[in-house]
């Protein structure tokens, strides 16, 4: 059933025959139109991923100078759990995650700012944590290729407008469920007037709702370049200090609630070094680290959150 569905969305901007209009018309039912956004309803409707600074509670300062024994043990020495994540044992583990921009219209890592544990929140919670979980049994799907779908999400483009390809790789990690519910929360492109209005909206508000804007644009335009899509993601220069930020220095460990210390260390968006320590005794020993179920915030606010996963980087 799963599979004639796939068939079905990717076939929606191509096929014209006169056998699949009935079911083209029950998916179209299924997922709903799109929806002109209002300003105001961008500023304080439900968010898709509404993880942010005041989630990441768990930093721990007294334990900055904290260095683990030894030299840290590869992650994959542990065992998998089924979705994808590692069951902790006493030690100190690391590995290069393949991670996520989760902020389109910010900076990427870097200025020595430190990242802190939070986890994913927002009315897109379960299809994110979704993507990445499924991703770990699929290991041909680029990782541009789950970038993209996760742009998507937060830019709340219309999936049934992505091209086929994305799709098809939308379909092989989401249910139909997932699938019509996030498009049931599709918008369009601003228009030239609502980017007028934009004009009263707070600056950083109004830098990231202009970036989501576009990437919607991108993401719905056959044939934009990927390069293109990562541009008005990823801002470049330097990046000020955003609103609430707090000092964060970059071996900050967090004092995750299942019992063990974690810590992030971006590269860029797209790498992020993960950093475990399990004390003998502690509660995280039998815990699963499961990093489809992490964000990594960093104490500087116009710098981007990044989603994690289990896939290693160049793995």
């Amino acid at each position: 059933m799963k599979y004639r569905y796939l068939l079905a969305l990717a076939a929606l901007s191509t096929l014209s025959v006169t056998a699949s209009h009935a079911q083209l018309g029950d998916l179209r039912r299924a997922i709903g139109g799109v929806v002109a956004p209002s300003i105001g309803g961008l500023m304080s409707g439900p968010q898709p991923v509404s993880t942010n600074i005041n989630d990441a509670t768990f930093g721990d300062p007294s334990q900055d100078r904290f260095t683990p024994p030894g030299r840290p043990q590869p992650m994959h020495s542990l065992a998998r759990a089924p979705q994808g994540g590692f069951v902790l044992s006493p030690g100190y583990y690391e590995y290069v995650a393949q991670s996520y921009c989760l902020h389109a219209g910010t900076h990427g890592p870097g200025g020595g700012d430190g990242y802190l544990f939070a986890p994913v929140l927002g009315s897109a919670r379960d299809a994110v944590t979704a993507i990445l979980q499924n991703s770990v049994a699929h290991p041909d799907i680029e990782q541009r290729d789950i970038q993209q779908l996760l742009w998507a999400i937060v830019a709340r483009a219309r999936f049934e407008d992505l091209d086929n390809r994305l799709k098809l790789v939308a379909g092989r990690l989401l249910s139909r469920r997932q699938l019509a519910g996030l498009n049931r929360s599709a918008l369009s492109v601003l228009n030239s007037s609502q980017l007028q209005q934009l004009g009263i909206v707070p600056p950083f508000a109004r830098q990231v709702l202009r970036a989501e804007s576009d990437m919607r644009g991108l993401l719905t335009t056959p044939g934009a370049a990927y390069a293109d899509m990562e541009r008005v993601a990823v801002l470049g220069g330097m990046a000020p200090a955003g609103e609430g930020s707090r000092e964060t220095p970059a071996n900050r460990w967090s004092a995750h609630p299942d019992g063990y210390m974690i810590r992030y260390q971006p590269s860029s968006y797209s790498q992020t070094r993960i950093q475990i320590w399990v004390a003998a005794g502690a509660a995280g020993v039998g815990q699963t680290f499961d990093p489809a179920k992490h964000i990594a915030v960093p104490g500087n606010t116009s710098r981007q959150r990044l989603a994690q996963s289990a896939r290693i980087y160049g793995g």
